[in-house]
């Protein structure tokens, strides 16, 4: 089967390839390309259809390139550098310059702070600003570039990409789990205390996760009357490594301190999270600033490994 000469319909199924491609997730490509997974799915097929090659293996729980998608998903990479260049004269340098990224407290500090020196490590030249909060980014004002939301998608007038999924489940301190006897009995979760994040996400109830958690594990008579409240996911994991009670974890807040053993998960392993995830938000800019897209690239590689 000889391949079709590149047309506008070809054209934009390399470009739905590239994003697929990067991502390595139909679902995040839909997302970066204001696409549905199922519209992402045809034109890759149709892709493969007008090329003759098998360019992803499609596994039970994810993709894959194969040779063939290796080979060409490199000739493109090489290729939108070039022409990246040619459009963009100032990308054939360090990007460099002031990128302001405002992000919620509880990621800011479990996730992005350790993994700042790749960025400095990659750009040396770009000097990034976090400023965190629970309230929204000062993008009229110009406080802000960036912004990484834990937020259900919503943003009007704003871009945003999905950055990564979540995972949650009830998290305590090994002490705690056997002084309460959680792990043999699940029911005795009545006789804890909960720790509650109450802004979890925006105009979040205080006992949000608990409450979704519990609806999915037979109902909130499950939940013990007695419980704290902070408002900041790490500030309840520190809490529950301090011997306080029960919390809601995020797996990518919380991995570290389960795997050095100072939190257990007594109920049961992580579960998705519905609605909610991560999300890289800014204003509509045409073009990107050659310093924005380089932060950006490094965020959505660092959510990806």
């Amino acid at each position: 089967m000889h391949p079709t000469r590149l047309d506008g319909g070809q054209l934009a199924n390399l470009h739905t390839f590239l994003a697929v491609a990067r991502r390595l997730s139909f679902a995040a490509a839909a997302d970066e390309l204001c696409l549905t997974p199922s519209a992402v799915s045809h034109r890759i097929a149709r892709l493969e259809r007008s090329l003759g090659l098998l360019l992803f293996q499609r596994l039970t729980r994810n993709i894959r390139l194969t040779a063939d998608g290796e080979r060409i998903f490199a000739a493109l990479e090489k290729s939108m550098a070039e022409l990246d260049a040619a459009l963009y004269p100032e990308a054939g340098s360090e990007p460099s310059g002031r990128v302001v990224l405002h992000a919620h407290p509880s990621i800011a500090q479990c996730w992005l702070a350790p993994r700042l020196a790749v960025l400095a490590e990659r750009h040396p030249r770009i000097e990034l600003d976090i400023r965190t909060g629970n309230g929204d980014a000062d993008f009229r004002g110009g406080r802000a570039d960036l912004a990484l939301y834990y937020a259900d998608g919503h943003f009007p007038g704003l871009v945003s990409r999905k950055l990564m999924d979540e995972e949650m489940a009830p998290v305590c301190s090994p002490a705690y789990a056997e002084r309460h006897g959680l792990a043999a009995d699940p029911a005795r979760l009545r006789g804890c205390r909960l720790l509650h994040d109450a802004q979890a996400w925006r105009q979040a109830a205080h006992d949000a996760e608990w409450t979704l958690w519990a609806r999915r594990h037979g109902g909130e008579s499950l939940l013990p009357p007695r419980g704290l409240t902070l408002d900041r996911s790490d500030l309840c994991l520190a809490a529950a490594v301090g011997h306080a009670g029960v919390a809601i974890a995020r797996r990518r807040l919380a991995q570290p301190l389960l795997d050095n053993g100072q939190l257990t998960l007594p109920l049961g392993a992580f579960e998705p999270v519905e609605r909610y995830a991560y999300y890289l938000v800014h204003p509509k800019l045409d073009p990107m600033p050659f310093r924005l897209r380089a932060v950006i690239d490094w965020l959505q590689q660092s959510a990806a490994g």
